[in-house]
């Protein structure tokens, strides 16, 4: 089990750094979700996309604290400077928060209509689909940002 362990690491590391981003991305996105549509009328449904504000500053949340936790952690420093590694970081995030966006209205719109009830907490449907879209998403990233960004 340790070798099998010792061997994944990189991965079991993603993994902790994405949960940590997630936690952030998730907890910031319940935060203003709750917050903004008192203060942004169109918050809560604009033309059509819903929570766009919220979904945007959680995502860049989630992508900074992941930037940090993936150059200290995760990954070793590949063949690309600082700056155009970072460039990189945030060209992939972008995509992605386009991509976790997507799926996010999906989710939101289509496939997740009820609450799930946890006993100690009672997930929303903004809430599941938020979740749904980052576990989605997570494993191109990982893959993306091994790959092209970190070069490992």
């Amino acid at each position: 089990m340790r070798e099998l362990l010792l061997r994944h690491k990189q991965v079991l590391f993603f993994i902790i750094a994405g949960g940590l981003s997630a936690i952030v991305e998730i907890g910031s996105f319940k935060i203003l979700s709750t917050y903004l549509p008192q203060f942004i009328l169109n918050e809560k449904n604009f033309n059509g996309i819903h929570y766009p504000l919220s979904n945007i500053f959680s995502t860049s949340c989630g992508i900074l604290s992941n930037y940090f936790l993936s150059i200290w952690f995760v990954f070793e420093r590949g063949k690309h400077s600082k700056k155009r590694e970072f460039v990189y970081f945030m060209g992939v995030s972008f995509v992605s928060t386009l991509v976790s966006l997507f799926f996010f209205q999906i989710f939101y719109s289509f496939i997740f209509k009820d609450n799930i009830d946890l006993i100690f907490y009672t997930l929303s449907p903004e809430m599941i689909s938020k979740i749904a879209a980052i576990l989605l998403v997570s494993i191109l990233n990982y893959s993306v940002k091994k790959k092209v960004i970190f070069n490992g």
